[in-house]
């Protein structure tokens, strides 16, 4: 935590208190209706808020039981610690003591021996606090009492009124509970006494047992002994300090006001003691070591100027009054503690303590509105001829008396305002220091009407607020806020927002706000400050707010929300158009979930603002009850029920991520910012806690979230209050408003914290690490070691390049030892990189990848990857975490092993392959993986390569021979298998597995299977030899009939609809075969049993690739599952398989639901940015040179959507960290050359020869122009393409500057 702002303190006398107890030193006041117990500058131990809203007034602590008493709402509470024995105490009410006391006055409280707290106003009660209140003495004053205080042993009371000249002292003259007995006497004063303290003796022996210091208006402290215990007072004046005249200021107009701090000789001689073990002994030190060993007293006094005089005396009785010296040992100047401080109407207060151990004394001075904490070394202070700072500023504690409950901040994040609801503004600012930044106090706004909305101007030096009908601008650079100008408005609806618009340069001088009402009605003013001509030069004027404009956004009725858009620590930038490419402002959101993001340009010369609608997203969120839009292109959008969060890029229109956490668990604020390279950050607030979430490289292979918890912040140990809101400062530290408290996390966190350290490099050092720094490590680019990047290189095609890297990999690790140089990039080129490999060489003496990538390289044996593996398992790799380096070591592992089969297959088959063990290879090291399968993607290569045969043989042979169905699913092997003599001779080897997978050898098993093969012969003789089993005799009944008879078809229907009755699906659909109904038995698969591949299996062995079944199967359960999944890889399949294979290539770029009339509502996950998977491009560009059809299909993808599609997937590259293929991806693709037409738009009519759309021609072109085999497919238009349009090919480096290189 870099800072804590507890409240602001009471201006009461007895509003703050320190003690030291169980050896802690504590600092305790009140603030508001809050109570704030610190022990240390920068930690709170506990904040403890009354229910009642009204203010706390007086304090008092016990140092021997550190019960603490503090009055408020008519009572004195009474607080007691529990947990001191395990260090940490936490205090809770132990019970409260209601009484009468004086209108408009509140009472003062003591503490004295054995739990006994005295309690005066316009009387004195002494009450035993045990275990509950004992009234043990009462007694009546003629005034109400201003102050009173317990001698060390418990003895003597001290009482003094307001602007009374009489100290009472009051003497115990019995003990015990009941009838207790006091005397009192008087010690008069020349004036009004302002002040008095005993000198605490409970550590020290002394001769003389009472010591008492008064402080009178006089300007002299007095210092009174019992010096002569039977004298006719207890107490004795010993001697006088005249603290007015001890300190000349050098100017005579300086005020008077003298400050004072007694430290008591005990704690005098062991902080001395401290000092000399801790810094050694100079002169000085051996000094004070010689006055402390004398048990000497310490008077300190200061004024405001920075003046310190130091007095030195030491009560003994045996003086007479003529050798009781108070000596003067330093005079100084320039003394810290008065630095900065805001005086006021109140006087300031001095306390102070000492920390024996070190030898440090801590200052705590109470103003106005603040608390300063001082801390400095005894030995310096108290040294004439230091030089060096003597004090230390070490927290201001100041903040607000009521609740929190919103804070703004400036576009750049440098202030910040904090608001309440009784009309209280703070404007802080953000102070670069030495080791970080700090927030101090600016100023403060007092307002009468309730304030909406706010915004900050000018780093906080001016603020406007907006009120009912009403826009106030404040000068707020000075301690307390002024008005400047206001100006009244009438606009139909509630103000919705308080806009700052971005200007262009020249304009910077002014400042354009904006207000939006709920029937999106809108203002603008303009704040400037008017030019002064005087003799002849211009200067700055008074400031002026005057309307600019009104406007209409003209939005639909249902508006939820309009907000501005969180700048994310930059500055809105004016691109001078009003384009897709200007800055967003403001967040427009519907009841339906609607999200328009909005770009404003001021038209000075016009004098009217235009409003451009940037991105429109459907997130199908009914209600939303919350938004927040981030300058990065990022919203976040909370549901109704406030509990489910979803973040969205809106630049794609895509869900990034989405989560519902637990009941209980209410969002209640959003708050954005970015690191110094644009990536997210989001801090999600909850009553007691901040969720702080950061942008993560995208993965497509493994499906990880793209943003994860990185920080959770908790305050219930600081505060039990919730909190109010937060944001976050232009330095990334982060503010948050509990109750009346501001708490300031800095951006430190550490790599073993639990959010992290599975995702970020773990390191041996426990320092703590920037936040920034560990977002850019989550989202920089990869090594090109890295497995995410190895795998998409392999999908792009680059195997080669992958065997090479992992090659010079392992060259490279062979020397390597922790601590040396290591270059994550290899020494690639990258102009090599994007250019068409070389074939591989066997040379071996390399030392860096751009000299493997000049010349031929070996490729990557089982016997070099297994070396490298275990080089993997030695020795950590640069840049890589430990869970990353396990996935290299499986990806080498799978790269040897296509490897040797790689001259046996095509491309497309080494992809499918290569994830398919590696697939398999994560399922034996997790289980949780088991049952997942291969997805769609690994599908179709498969599917389209012409390899099949080999990659069938590999499959069987991995599982050893016996393939069973789960195994077939696991593989997507009856998706991509082609020729129906391979795949029906595959599902009966799955019959048969099937069928003695088990030691029964139930032939229940495969009845599905032998009967979709339509063998029922075999199935029979299956039966036959099932003896055991009690449904033989019976099931061979059955399978004996003809089942073209109809009554053997209805007998074979009611068993199946029995067996479903008995939820026993897979023998149902065996039946439904049995009775010729293969469409029941499909949908039974496929709905029943949810098992979309063994419906597709069944309706293909059984009546082949052209079965109407089938093909409705694809158009009624793959393509709208595909649609409502947003899976474009399966839809791409089905229109394959459905003969539409134009329709194949365009569903690889265009979302699958755009391309159905009626897909029905697609999930939340369909528009997920795992939809657009990179390797799309990689088969839409295989398939659209593959075939007519595909190349006609890309043809009629508008060349426009082809160049957003490729760059498009270009960020993704750069997003998963991959920018070596987003740069490849953009020098070398290829778009179609469309004819130009002589009138009007192209048409597919247009283009004579689909071929010469392909510049680079290909050769093995499949002219495939038959028309669709499904008729409902003719019949029917499942799809409406967008018209052509003309579009020429975009230059390459029109492509990189989009794409920003």
């Amino acid at each position: 935590m870099r800072g804590i702002f507890p409240g602001k303190p009471r201006a009461t006398p007895q509003a703050l208190c320190t003690t030291q107890w169980n050896d802690k030193h504590l600092v305790i006041y009140v603030s508001g209706n809050a109570l704030v117990i610190l022990d240390h500058a920068d930690h709170i131990l506990q904040t403890i808020y009354q229910d009642e809203a009204q203010a706390l007034d007086a304090l008092a602590v016990d140092k021997h039981t550190g019960k603490i008493a503090v009055y408020g709402s008519g009572a004195v509470h009474i607080y007691k610690p529990y947990g001191a024995d395990w260090g940490l105490p936490k205090w809770s009410l132990q019970f409260s003591i209601s009484g009468e006391y004086v209108e408009h006055s509140y009472p003062v409280l003591a503490w004295g021996l054995s739990e006994e707290l005295l309690v005066a106003n316009t009387y004195l009660k002494l009450y035993q606090t045990w275990e509950s209140e004992a009234l043990i003495w009462n007694t009546e004053l003629s005034s109400p009492a201003i102050a009173t205080a317990f001698s060390t042993d418990g003895s003597l009371i001290a009482t003094v009124a307001r602007y009374d000249k009489l100290v009472k002292i009051w003497k115990r003259r019995s003990y015990g509970s009941g009838n207790l007995q006091f005397d009192y006497s008087y010690l008069r004063h020349p004036t009004a006494i302002t002040s008095l303290q005993w000198k605490d003796q409970s550590t020290e022996e002394t001769e003389i047992e009472h010591v008492l210091f008064t402080i009178c208006g006089d300007g002299k402290v007095r210092i009174w002994a019992s010096i002569d215990p039977h004298g006719l007072d207890y107490l004795q004046l010993w001697s006088e300090i005249d603290i007015a005249s001890s300190i000349q200021p050098r100017n005579p107009t300086q005020e008077f006001d003298r400050f004072t701090v007694f430290i008591d000789g005990s704690l005098f001689r062991r902080a001395i003691d401290a000092t000399g073990r801790f810094h050694g002994m100079s002169p000085i030190i051996e000094h004070l070591n010689d006055l402390s060993k004398a048990q000497s007293d310490i008077c300190m006094v200061f004024d405001r100027s920075g003046h310190l005089c130091v007095w030195v005396f030491n009560i003994i009785k045996s003086q007479p009054p003529g050798r009781r010296e108070v000596v003067n040992m330093i005079y100084t100047e320039d003394v810290e503690v008065f630095q900065g401080l805001k005086t006021g109407n109140r006087p300031p207060e001095f306390l102070s303590f000492i920390d024996a151990a070190t030898g440090s004394q801590s200052m705590v001075i109470v103003s106005d509105d603040s608390i300063n904490w001082f801390e400095g070394q005894l030995g310096k202070i108290l040294d004439p001829t230091q030089k060096d700072q003597r004090f230390v500023h070490k927290a201001l504690l100041t903040g607000h008396e009521k609740s929190i409950e919103k804070i703004n901040r400036t576009a750049k994040g440098r202030a910040i305002i904090s608001r309440t609801a009784d009309g209280e503004n703070i404007v802080w600012q953000q102070l670069d220091i030495k080791d970080g930044t700090a927030l101090c106090r600016h100023s403060q706004i007092t307002v009468k009407s309730p304030i909406i909305k706010s915004c900050l101007l000018r780093k906080g030096d001016y603020t406007a607020t907006l009120h009912t009908g009403q826009i106030t601008l404040w000068k707020s650079h000075l301690d307390k806020a002024t008005p400047v100008v206001s100006n009244t408005f009438a606009l139909d609806g509630e103000p919705l927002c308080l806009l700052h618009l971005p200007v262009s340069d020249n304009a910077k001088e002014q400042d354009y706000l904006a207000t939006v009402s709920s029937t999106m009605q809108g203002i603008v003013w303009v704040f400037k400050r008017q030019a002064d001509i005087v003799n002849g030069n211009c200067h700055d004027g008074a400031p002026v707010l005057e309307q600019f404009c009104i406007f209409n956004l003209g939005l639909q009725d249902n508006l939820s929300f309009l907000i501005p858009v969180d700048p994310a620590g930059s500055m809105p930038n004016v691109s001078g158009f009003l384009d897709a490419f200007a800055q967003d402002v403001a967040l427009s959101c519907t009841n339906k979930g609607t999200l328009v993001t909005w770009a404003a340009q001021v038209d000075e010369n016009n004098a009217k603002v235009q409003w451009f609608p940037i991105a429109t997203i459907e997130t199908s969120i009914m209600d939303p009850s919350l938004a927040s839009g981030s300058s990065t292109r990022k919203v976040a959008v909370v549901d109704a029920e406030r509990n489910g969060l979803s973040i969205w890029d809106t630049r794609s229109s895509q869900l990034e991520y989405g989560r519902t956490f637990a009941f209980g668990d209410t969002i209640q604020d959003l708050d954005w910012t970015s690191t110094p390279t644009n990536q997210s950050i989001l801090a999600i607030g909850f009553p007691y806690k901040i969720m702080i979430l950061a942008q993560i490289r995208y993965d497509y292979l493994d499906l990880k979230p793209a943003w994860a918890v990185i920080r959770e912040i908790r305050t219930r140990d600081s505060t039990p209050h919730p909190i109010g809101d937060s944001t976050w400062l232009g330095s990334g530290s982060l503010v948050i408003g509990a109750g009346n408290q501001l708490f300031v996390y800095d951006k430190n966190i550490t790599s073993s914290d639990e959010n992290v350290k599975d995702l970020v490099i773990s390191t041996k050092s426990e320092e703590p690490i920037d936040l920034f720094d560990v977002v850019a490590l989550l989202n920089g680019p990869l090594p090109v070691y890295h497995p995410q990047f190895l795998s998409q290189c392999i999908l792009a095609g680059k195997l080669q390049f992958v065997q090479r890297a992992l090659i010079i990999l392992h060259e490279n690790l062979k020397f390597y030892t922790e601590g040396d140089t290591w270059d994550p990039t290899l020494s690639v080129d990258l102009d090599k990189f994007t250019c068409i490999e070389a074939p591989l060489s066997k040379s071996r003496d390399k030392s860096s990848l751009g000299e493997y990538l000049q010349e031929e390289t070996e490729t990557l044996t089982e016997d070099l990857a297994l070396a490298l593996n275990e080089a993997l398992a030695k020795k950590s790799v640069p840049f890589l975490s430990n869970q990353e380096q396990f996935h290299l070591a499986d990806l080498v592992e799978c790269v040897a092993t296509a490897e040797k089969h790689r001259r046996s297959m095509d491309e497309n088959a080494t992809r499918f392959f290569l994830f398919f063990r590696r697939y398999m290879l994560r399922k034996n090291q997790h289980k949780t993986a088991e049952g997942m399968g291969v997805t769609w993607r690994e599908t179709m290569w498969a599917f389209h390569s012409d390899s099949q045969e080999i990659l069938t043989d590999l499959v069987s042979r991995h599982y050893q021979g016996k393939l069973q169905w789960k195994h077939a699913r696991e593989s997507s092997l009856f998706m991509w298998m082609n020729d129906m003599s391979s795949l029906k001779t595959q599902f009966e080897i799955i019959a048969r597995n099937e069928y003695t997978k088990s030691e029964d050898r139930n032939p229940i098993d495969c009845s599905l299977y032998y009967l979709a093969l339509k063998k029922k012969s075999v199935l029979q003789g299956l039966w036959k030899m099932a003896t055991w089993h009690r449904e033989q005799a019976a099931t061979l009944r059955m399978l004996g009939n003809n089942f073209d008879e109809p009554r053997w078809k209805t007998a074979a229907l009611k068993n199946a609809y029995a067996l479903m009755g008995k939820r026993r699906f897979e023998y149902a659909a065996a039946f439904f075969l049995l009775a010729g109904n293969v469409k029941d038995a499909v949908n039974i698969c496929a709905s029943q049993m949810q098992d979309i591949q063994l419906a597709i299996a069944v309706a293909r062995v059984h009546d082949g690739d052209d079965s109407p079944i089938l093909y409705e199967l694809l158009e009624e359960k793959v393509l709208p599952l595909a649609a409502f999944e947003g899976d474009r890889w399966m839809a791409s399949w089905a229109f394959w398989k459905l003969g539409r294979r134009d329709m194949a290539v365009r569903s690889l770029i265009t979302p699958v639901y755009t391309l159905l009339d009626s897909p029905g509502r697609p999930s939340q996950e369909a528009k997920s940015y795992l939809t657009t998977d990179p390797a799309l491009v990689v088969l839409y560009r295989q398939l659209r040179e593959k075939t007519l059809q595909g190349l006609i299909g890309a043809s009629q993808v508008s060349p426009r959507a082809e160049w957003e599609f490729v760059i498009q997937i270009a960020r993704l590259y750069d997003r998963m960290g991959c920018d070596i293929l987003a740069l490849d991806l953009v020098r070398n693709w290829e778009f179609l050359k469309l004819p130009t037409p002589k009138q009007g738009k192209p048409r597919p009519t247009d283009i004579k020869d689909p071929r010469q759309l392909l510049r680079r021609r290909s050769s093995l072109l499949v002219v495939d122009m038959p028309s669709p085999k499904s008729p409902s497919v003719t019949k029917t238009h499942y799809f409406n393409p967008p018209p052509p349009k003309i579009f020429e090919e975009p230059s390459a480096n029109s492509l990189l500057d989009s794409f920003g290189f």
